[in-house]
């Protein structure tokens, strides 16, 4: 809702000082502290359901007031829990509709960034995120094409088979993809300054067209864009990171769009039977914290040895023909962007 100043875990007295100054001739007759709700880190409790809301929620009066409540989380702050990435130098991407990645960060950044949005995690340490709008639509398209021609000829085959055997091609491919480019843009990406998108597959004369090139091309272009802002955060801003926790739809088919992952990043990427769960499970997770919470204990500790003590986590290190082929295959795709801004104003 409002800048968190990590140092007091508390909304951010010199901006809202700014704020109350650039509205003190509105006669307003409040400041905005007074009006923000009160700053609550993970743990601590956050009321108990009324007899008005238990009424609101459940007429029949089965369900009885007085249920503890946690503070409140949105997906962001969920899906750290559910990934077990609340810890500075971990961070998570989550991989569906559209794709962002979270790092947990060791302090302040040198300078704002327009690539990076800044919130925290449930326990009020500063995160920050890389989002964008495109992430695994354009791949569901291609899919989608793939099965109807398998159809077609007589071989019918399910959503999840024809994804299987794609990803699985594209190991097969050359490591920068044979020269093949993708764009996943369905709609517009701040990180690259386009309002809108035009989805685009380009190849020249030379370059090698194959199943496995085309699907490694499209499976990098899904993560091109985040490439982009996590340069900012960890080349630019010096950024360091342990680990990285991914989830999503992409990551059912193993070892595919977790390697490739991997290499974008040049980082090691995990993925674990929990990251599944989503933020129904996330919150869950935070308010038996609440419930069970020692004095002491930090949330990234009850997560390590509570919760995640033992789960099974497949870990890809970055592969080095990996990583050089991703770091071609990004050559070709920045100098492309003026294709792709061209097809925007053109079709």
């Amino acid at each position: 809702m409002f800048p968190i100043d990590i140092g007091s875990g508390t909304y951010d007295a010199r901006m809202l000082a700014q704020f109350d100054e650039l509205v003190a001739d509105r006669g307003l007759g409040w400041r905005l502290a007074d009006i923000l709700p009160a700053v609550l880190p993970a743990g601590e409790p956050a009321g108990t359901l009324t007899d008005a809301g238990a009424r609101l929620l459940d007429p029949t009066g089965a369900l009885r007031p007085g249920a503890p409540a946690c503070p409140p989380e949105g997906d962001a702050g969920t899906g750290m829990v559910a990934t077990n990435s609340v810890a500075p130098r971990t961070g998570n991407v989550s991989a569906g509709t559209s794709i962002f990645a979270m790092v947990v960060l060791e302090g302040e950044l040198k300078r704002q960034h327009p690539e990076l949005d800044l919130v925290t995690t449930p326990a009020g340490d500063l995160v920050a995120m890389v989002h964008c709008n495109n992430g695994a639509s354009e791949l569901d398209a291609w899919a989608g094409l793939f099965r109807e021609f398998a159809a077609a000829l007589g071989a019918e085959a399910d959503s999840s088979a024809v994804f299987d055997v794609l990803f699985r091609a594209a190991l097969d491919g050359e490591a920068d993809a044979g020269g093949l480019l993708a764009y996943n843009y369905l709609s517009g990406e701040d990180i690259t300054r386009l309002e809108e998108g035009r989805p685009l597959f380009v190849r020249t004369p030379g370059s090698t067209f194959s199943l496995a090139n085309f699907m490694r091309a499209h499976l990098f272009a899904a993560f091109a864009t985040l490439r982009v802002g996590m340069d900012v955060l960890l080349k630019d801003e010096g950024v360091e990171l342990d680990s990285m926790f991914a989830h999503g739809g992409v990551f059912r088919t193993k070892g595919v769009a977790q390697r490739f992952l991997a290499a974008a990043l040049d980082a090691p990427v995990s993925v674990g039977e929990t990251a599944g769960e989503g933020g129904a499970w996330g919150i869950a997770v935070l308010a038996a914290y609440m419930r069970d919470r020692e004095p002491g204990r930090g949330l990234g500790e009850y997560l390590a040895t509570e919760v995640f003590a033992g789960s099974p986590l497949a870990t890809v290190e970055p592969d080095p023909t990996d990583v050089a082929g991703f770091d071609a295959f990004m050559t070709r795709w920045n100098a492309g962007l003026a294709v792709e801004r061209e097809a925007v104003q053109r079709i």
